[in-house]
């Protein structure tokens, strides 16, 4: 029996979760995934992993928690992309959601049950649009109280001791400048020492009433963790990462021990940190990418990851035990030993700064000679090993694909991260050719087969490429990526504005930057043909960012197709569009091989 080869549809029916809860009783877990073709809450009956849904509203969830008592779930839903999350609460059998925060144009997030279930507190934009407040609800009389009004930097809370008598929030006043302070009884500390430096926080924990553990940079560049006792209000170094640094945190209360993720470039690993010996063991992970970990009362550990060659799944490990699956989602009829497992290269750029990128090599019986430059969203993000549907295509219709680390990129340390600031068009763009000089003087691409995508940022670094290394490449795809930095910093959303200048700068006083920094300003050099895709409801980069660029071009005669989703925001939260797009991008890329 001979079966067909594989197509586009069948790489991008690979099943994504987002996020997962677990019942306090472990009786139920609850989890946002894309079973049905969009994004749903669907939940499986512990031990058993067979899966059924709860809702019905095809949006994906914005967070989730269930009440102690485990009688309800708070979830949080936008409206196709649009990022605006409203909190619902959802019966653990499914059904209609009850309403908690429902205003149109209001955000709500970060929410926290108390233990008694009897408040819920959450940031907003409720009032406050630029800077955020902390706020929370009555769930007896819905009457909502203010916590804290947020001034100079956006507040985000962060965590809630575990008897609701204070909280923990970060101000951020840009990526790698985020605050920590702890509100106990309306008395606003900071738990990180008063510094002149920026740094830092992540991953803050109670362990008790009155002990708080968080991963931060402060004096530093890698991030360690430390901790703080409310009552004698005393920073301390705990323990650092022997490789790469601390990204994650989870408490097991069964064990009184941390759980900490470290990411060591495009890999993370697992650490235990015993809270009552103080020692750090390594603990075998089941995944390359660690997504999210949580610690039941029982002590077992749920988690949810991905790997290069492996979709996002969900595993479990109960007590002295090893992990055990609880999905198994694959690629349909393709096997992972087929699949492209991505080569870690490591060169040199411009200035001797040493970059690492990830190489995909296309499947050998397909392979066309083509590579495609892949610079990465964020950009104080990263290209990790993990699952792309849309790369393992691309590997298996015969493109290696091209993904560098440059400069800014997160898990390198905090000042790499902070090289993007004020620079988002020169350093990391000649970090990008350099990757791609690297790649051909290293036998593993053809100059004269060199094709370019990204998107978020990684579209906005396609279009500059575009425009000033023409000559690189043969077709270019931008999704979602800016055109014009003096359009771009009017139009993101509020509370992103706080942290504009020191993320990308002002508009006066670095006008030329902004100028040359503009993809926009090399209309005349982009010739080769493009293909752009937009969400019509997306917060970040609005749809006029996508429209500027399209029009100017096919004015001066460019070939330019132009798919614009209406009912998608900042990504694909609908597996048809996602097909479609992918699609058009094959086929785009085809017509140039």
């Amino acid at each position: 029996m001979e079966f067909p080869q594989p197509n586009v549809e069948q790489f991008f029916q690979t099943l994504v979760i987002s996020d997962f809860a677990v019942a306090p009783d472990e009786s139920q877990l609850l989890y946002s995934t894309n079973i049905n073709g969009a994004f749903n809450l669907w939940a499986m009956d512990l031990p058993h992993t067979y899966p059924y849904p709860l809702t019905t509203v095809n949006q994906d969830s914005h967070g989730m928690q269930y009440a102690e008592s485990g009688s309800f779930a708070v979830v949080g839903f936008d409206r196709d992309g649009d990022e605006l999350s409203q909190l619902y609460a959802l019966h653990p059998e499914g059904g209609p959601l009850v309403p908690l925060l429902e205003k149109e144009g209001e955000r709500h997030m970060g929410a926290k049950l108390t233990k008694d279930s009897k408040w819920l507190y959450y940031s907003t934009t409720r009032e406050n649009p630029t800077y955020l407040n902390i706020e929370r609800l009555n769930l007896e009389t819905y009457e909502r109280e203010l916590m804290l009004e947020g001034e100079e930097a956006a507040h985000q809370l962060t965590a809630l001791s575990p008897e609701g008598t204070s909280f923990v929030f970060v101000k951020v006043y840009a990526n790698t400048y985020i605050l920590p302070f702890l509100c106990d009884s309306g008395e606003v500390v900071a738990l990180t020492p008063e510094t002149a430096e920026h740094h830092t926080v992540s991953g803050i924990v109670y362990t008790s009433e009155r002990d708080v553990y968080m991963l931060t940079n402060y004096d530093a560049d890698r991030s360690y963790l430390a901790r703080m006792n409310l009552d004698e209000r005393r920073f301390e170094v705990v323990t650092t990462a022997e490789t790469g640094e601390f990204s994650n945190l989870t408490y097991s209360k069964k064990e009184h021990a941390l759980y900490v993720t470290a990411t060591a470039g495009v890999s993370d690993l697992l650490y235990r940190y015993d809270l009552t010996g103080g020692n750090l063991t390594a603990v075998e992970a089941p995944v390359e990418n660690i997504v999210k970990l949580t610690a039941a009362d029982s002590g077992t550990l749920y988690m949810l990851g991905r790997g290069a060659t492996m979709p996002f799944n969900l595993f479990q490990k109960r007590l002295g035990e090893t992990w055990e699956p609880l999905t198994n989602h694959k690629v349909p009829g393709v096997p992972r030993d087929i699949m492209s497992e991505p080569e870690v290269l490591n060169y040199r750029s411009f200035d001797d700064l040493e970059i690492e990128a990830l190489f995909f090599p296309a499947r050998k019986e397909a392979a066309n000679g083509h590579t495609i430059l892949w610079p990465h969203g964020g950009p104080q993000a990263s290209e990790r090993k993990m699952f792309r549907s849309l790369f393992q295509l691309l590997a298996y219709e015969g493109y290696n694909i091209l993904a560098p680390n440059f400069r800014g990129s997160s898990d390198y340390g905090l000042s790499f991260k902070k090289m993007v600031e004020g620079d988002w068009g020169y350093g990391p763009r000649l970090d990008n050719i350099y990757a791609l000089e690297y790649v051909i003087e290293h036998g593993y691409a053809d100059r004269e087969k060199l094709l370019l995508m990204g998107g978020s940022y990684g579209g906005y670094m396609a279009l500059l490429l575009h425009g000033r290394h023409p000559e690189y490449f043969k077709a270019v795809v931008d999704i979602f990526g800016v055109s014009n930095l003096f359009s771009f910093v009017k139009s993101v959303p509020d509370f992103w504005k706080p942290i504009m200048q020191q993320w990308l700068g002002d508009p006066e006083d670095d006008y030329d930057r902004f100028v040359t920094d503009s993809p926009i300003t090399y209309l005349d050099q982009m010739t080769k043909p493009m293909l752009v895709i937009q969400g019509a409801n997306d917060p970040r980069v609005v749809q006029e960012e996508s429209d500027q660029i399209v029009d100017a071009l096919r004015e001066n005669g460019v070939d330019v197709e132009y798919l614009v989703l209406e009912d998608e925001g900042h990504g694909f939260s609908k597996k048809e569009n996602e097909i479609e797009v992918y699609q058009r991008v094959l086929e785009f890329f085809a017509r140039y091989v």
